[in-house]
């Protein structure tokens, strides 16, 4: 498997849940509001034999010349959009679904930003996520998943072919849920928020944003275990340092 970290830049966030662009170079972190955090958002590409897999989706930023910020990282990468058949959503929260579809604004209407793929969101998440709503969550930025024949409602835990297992994590979110791929004897596992960071495997951490902290804390620890039982190859979306680890 090759594996394609798309950084989309570090940020801060705090408990306004807004994404603030940071510049390490330039920017004092404790010049931000108390308790902010600094996180990469760092969707990833995993090209299978079979599929190219694109792993959560940003935060739909788009550059000047209004291009979806997420299509240009793939395409400096030399994937196009229309290239990617798969996509797995972790879950919905803003920073990872931003990418989800993208808006004609001559149109006035939204469309898939991967045309070609096959979307894959548990169904629980979905409806949290449209009752929910802001601070976390934007439906109007995902609401037309409901009625688009590229999705396939996830539940419990399963597979998708003989690649690509989900399994329900909760914990971050009620209904998030995290994958791993394998494939000739590779291992690689996909966490999202409930194993962000590398230093956050190592160490027994409780976040106060998690839905069940402890949980996450849990789950983490018992991954990096078998992880290191299995020689995974980890993918962390908010590591600022080590997006991909293989233990």
């Amino acid at each position: 498997m090759k594996i394609i970290p798309l950084s989309e830049g570090a940020f801060t966030i705090d408990k306004t849940k807004l994404f603030v662009p940071f510049d390490e170079k330039t920017d004092d972190l404790q010049e931000r509001p108390l308790g902010s955090l600094l996180v990469e958002i760092q969707p990833f590409l995993v090209i299978t034999q079979d599929d190219v897999i694109l792993i959560d989706t940003g935060l739909g930023f788009r550059n000047p010349d209004d291009s979806l910020q997420i299509h240009q990282n793939l395409l400096d990468n030399g994937i196009g959009p229309m290239e990617v058949t798969k996509v797995l959503m972790s879950h919905l929260h803003k920073d990872h679904s931003g990418g989800i579809a993208i808006e004609d604004h001559i149109l006035g209407r939204q469309f898939m930003s991967f045309p070609n793929a096959i979307y894959y969101v548990n169904q629980d998440e979905y409806r949290y996520a449209m009752e929910k709503g802001a601070p976390s969550y934007t439906p109007h930025e995902f609401s037309l998943l409901g009625n688009s024949d590229q999705v396939v409602f996830t539940s419990g835990n399963g597979k998708i072919n003989d690649c690509i297992r989900y399994e329900v994590s909760g914990a971050h979110s009620p209904y998030h849920q995290v994958f791993k791929l394998e494939e000739d004897g590779e291992i690689v596992f996909y966490g999202g928020d409930v194993a962000p960071q590398l230093q956050q495997m190592k160490n027994r951490f409780i976040a106060k944003y998690d839905y069940e902290g402890k949980r996450c804390m849990e789950l983490r620890q018992e991954w990096w275990k078998q992880g290191q039982e299995e020689h995974w190859t980890f993918l962390f979306y908010h590591d600022i340092k080590t997006p991909v680890m293989k233990v």
